[in-house]
């Protein structure tokens, strides 16, 4: 049997390659190895440039200040759609901020998972059924998200946070809040943090979407229409902490 020395000593004499090992006459030496980037790549502000891809993709981005601003916006969107009926995931942001209230106030249908419809469900009825049936049912749905996704304008949204994901689906406009500290530059950092733990738990068998723009669809002479199958209208509002005071 050939040992590996031999046959390694065989394989350069065949090349024609020096027997010690050297490189041959002509030929470079191996690059050396790569070196990590840390410190070299530009470091991109992430909310203009998560701002600038979400318009590329018909986005629409808006930026709550205060209290008073995010009010004013959201009413300006439910206004200009025309809604009745809203529908909103049980992403405790919209929980603390009092979204639920806030909207009933102005008169329009909530519903909330898991309560599924306005006044709860009726006995004997499946809530996720229900709310399913008011998601497809309203004009607009507001969520909050996992991540903002600033390389492509995507929102991540996850089934542990928002419950059902329908909220972000099912309306022809979708409204989405989130904070500065779910900004992320690239879908690396999304994975690696998804594969953290959550609230210190591991985490359980979920669900996301990654949401990037409004639902569009294209036919075979590639005449682009939006709002066939999803959202045809989206709205992403950065959510201050002066909205919280």
């Amino acid at each position: 049997m050939v040992g590996r020395q031999e046959m390694i000593l065989r394989i350069r004499k065949a090349l024609a390659r020096p027997l010690d090992g050297s490189p041959a006459m002509g030929e470079s030496a191996p690059p050396p190895p790569a070196q990590p980037m840390t410190g070299v790549m530009p470091t991109i502000p992430l909310l203009p440039k998560f701002e600038e891809e979400l318009a590329k993709v018909a986005g629409v981005s808006h930026c709550a200040a205060n209290r008073q601003a995010l009010e004013e916006i959201l009413q300006s969107i439910l206004s200009q759609a025309k809604a009745t009926n809203v529908v909103l995931s049980r992403n405790r942001l919209l929980e603390t901020l009092k979204i639920e209230s806030l909207v009933r106030g102005w008169g329009k249908s909530v519903s909330v998972w898991p309560a599924a419809v306005t006044g709860g469900s009726p006995v004997g009825e499946d809530p996720a059924r229900a709310f399913a049936q008011a998601a497809f049912a309203s004009t607009v749905g507001i969520t909050g998200v996992e991540f903002a996704l600033a390389e492509t304008g995507s929102l991540v949204v996850s089934s542990s946070t928002e419950g059902s994901q329908l909220a972000s689906l099912a309306p022809p406009v979708y409204v989405a809040l989130y904070r500065r500290t779910q900004l992320v530059a690239s879908l690396d950092e999304v994975l690696q943090r998804l594969a953290m733990t959550y609230d210190g738990d591991p985490l359980p068998g979920r669900s996301f979407v990654f949401i990037t723009g409004t639902s569009r669809t294209a036919d075979i002479e590639q005449i682009l229409i939006r709002g066939v199958h999803g959202p045809g209208e989206l709205h992403a509002i950065l959510v201050e902490e002066a909205c919280f005071s």
